[in-house]
């Protein structure tokens, strides 16, 4: 069935409520609204109040409870409405919810997925547009996904919801209805921890995850025009990474990092880094990373802030000339 990335996030949570009564959703109207984006749409028709449960505006309560829930044996699926509101959660997250399994040795899980979007271009201005999917990536014993299909979202979210360690999954917002593609009904897989090679090529590498995906495979294929052979490697999940998809991306001696998060510290540094350290004689040129600026997120300038295939283009340019 030809799905969009929202519905294919909301066919996962239908699918596997149906196969586990564990599974439960808990979030800031996602109940009779089906959620602001309605990622949850219809889904309190078919399980009722006590598993798809309408929370205060509380992002702290929210994972407190859910994480609550999961050590009772519970499987939550807590949705923060944007992810510039995790912060009042950020505790939880970082004291308790990454920690459990380590600190309890082993003894205690706490399977929790919190689902959020995230990124820019919807014109969501400043409070409603960031991406800091790096500071999660930081916490030791959180999973931290992001898929760029709807193919994608559906199995890695069953994936995420099947885990016994929580996981941080990150949607795209602005491509949650603007890409479609064939989702099977039913439950399947996408495996966390496993990047995915979508074009090969031969004089450049760009590495990507999220909404700045598309960005890249429009950029090569404009390259290809200009005679560049450009290979795309979506990473899905950026922690525990593919840090073999990424030196074999590093193989062309040309690597370009996309992302649209503030450059300074950005995910795409730990990838640079990995590729400095273990791949460094494979390089022809530096490692260019193309990422959103160091100031917040600009509402009137939101298209020059995010990186576009113009931009990623010129540093293809730039790597094939050095």
């Amino acid at each position: 069935m030809q799905r969009t990335l929202v519905q294919a996030v909301n066919d996962a949570m239908k699918v596997e409520m149906e196969r586990d009564s564990r599974i439960v959703i808990i979030g800031e109207d996602v109940g009779r609204d089906g959620g602001v984006f309605r990622a949850t749409e219809g889904l309190i028709d078919a399980f009722g109040e006590k598993r798809v449960i309408d929370a205060p505006l509380n992002e702290s309560g929210i994972v407190g409870v859910a994480t609550g829930m999961a050590l009772y044996g519970l499987k939550p699926i807590a949705e923060i409405q944007f992810m510039d509101f995790i912060y009042p959660a950020f505790d939880q997250i970082v004291s308790e919810l990454s920690k459990i399994r380590y600190r309890s040795g082993g003894t205690y899980t706490a399977p929790v997925v919190i689902r959020t979007p995230y990124g820019g271009g919807v014109k969501g201005g400043l409070y409603h547009s960031q991406s800091t999917e790096a500071f999660f990536t930081h916490l030791p014993g959180l999973m931290v996904v992001t898929p760029s299909t709807p193919y994608d979202a559906k199995g890695l979210l069953i994936s995420s919801i099947k885990s016994e360690d929580p996981v941080l999954f990150l949607e795209p917002k602005r491509i949650y209805r603007s890409i479609r593609e064939e989702v099977p009904d039913g439950e399947y897989t996408v495996p966390i921890g496993k990047a995915k090679t979508l074009r090969e090529g031969k004089d450049v590498s760009l590495i990507s995850y999220g909404a700045s995906v598309h960005v890249c495979m429009q950029a090569a294929a404009l390259a290809e025009k200009e005679g560049y052979s450009v290979g795309v490697t979506d990473l899905r999940t950026l922690s525990p990474l593919d840090v073999d998809a990424v030196l074999n991306a590093a193989k062309t001696g040309r690597v370009i990092i996309v992302n649209e998060a503030p450059k300074f510290g950005s995910f795409a540094a730990e990838v640079a880094a990995i590729i400095a350290e273990k791949a460094i004689d494979y390089l022809l040129s530096p490692i260019f990373r193309v990422s959103g600026f160091d100031t917040p997120f600009n509402y009137i300038w939101e298209n020059v802030y995010l990186p576009d295939e113009q931009r990623v283009l010129q540093y293809i340019r730039k790597a094939m000339e050095y």
